[in-house]
């Protein structure tokens, strides 16, 4: 498969880095977004990898979907509707992606990129990391992944003060509740990544695939949830909220929701 938006480096010893890349903050464009969702089956037929680690390029992990993409999926109902196609792939592609996934996540962590790091078997982040899923804030309801995950991960109570309120967790507190395996001080979380995607690619093929298989049956028995979350945000996509989140974003003030409750 031929990337644009994302890199990969290696694979050394069976490890494979998987680097997101490409605008600010490596935000995903229309483009990126698309690979991120389709590398996941093309890696799967390479029996020269045995785990892939996800990085950001830079100082950041990524900040989600840019604002371009996010017009487009406004105006145009084809755009939104493959992009929702593209946005449920990237989580049902990694969940049954056969080998051991993990994510080192540096800096900002929001949106689709998040979704990666989260729904890897094993995500690290630094102390110093922020991660954030923000969604809400552009009045959107929060879909990509975080209704999937973030309940299992830190209980409803936690998932729910999170998302609702838009606040943002540096990587030593995700660690602490539970959102990521482990944090790590920046300058060493990079070497503990690869030592442990080292430590996996040495491990049995079949008893971690198996392993990650079974274990992923209590996310695949959440899948309606997650379903239904994405309908919904994508659903806020032809609503009035989305456009006052935007500019709100673009100058850099709070944003003034001012739409009457649907319901």
């Amino acid at each position: 498969m031929e990337l644009t938006e994302l890199a990969l480096v290696g694979p050394e010893d069976g490890v494979l880095e998987l680097v997101l890349r490409g605008g600010k903050k490596n935000a995903l464009t229309e483009i990126g977004h698309r690979e991120l969702a389709l590398v996941w089956p093309a890696l799967s037929e390479r029996k020269d990898v045995r785990v892939v680690l996800i990085r950001g390029e830079g100082a950041d992990f990524s900040a989600g979907g840019d604002f371009a993409l996010i017009e487009r999926m406004r105006a145009d109902w084809r755009v939104r509707a493959r992009v929702w196609k593209e946005a449920r792939d990237l989580v049902v592609n990694l969940l049954e992606f056969p080998r051991p996934v993990v994510a080192a996540i540096h800096g900002a962590a929001a949106g689709a990129g998040l979704a990666a790091a989260l729904l890897a078997d094993i995500p690290l982040a630094a102390t110093d990391a922020r991660l954030l899923d923000a969604h809400p804030r552009l009045g959107l309801a929060a879909g990509d992944h975080a209704a999937l995950v973030w309940p299992m991960l830190v209980g409803l109570a936690r998932a729910k003060y999170h998302l609702l309120l838009n606040e943002p967790i540096r990587g030593e507190e995700a660690a602490r509740i539970g959102l990521v395996a482990r944090a790590y001080p920046p300058e060493q979380l990079l070497p503990a990544a690869r030592e442990i995607a080292r430590r996996l690619a040495e491990g049995s093929p079949s008893a971690l695939s198996w392993t990650k298989h079974a274990l992923n049956g209590w996310l695949r028995m959440a899948l309606p949830i997650f379903d239904a979350s994405l309908a919904l945000e994508f659903l806020g996509f032809t609503g009035p909220d989305l456009a006052e989140g935007l500019a709100s974003f673009r100058e850099r003030r709070p944003p003034r929701f001012e739409d009457e409750p649907p319901f």
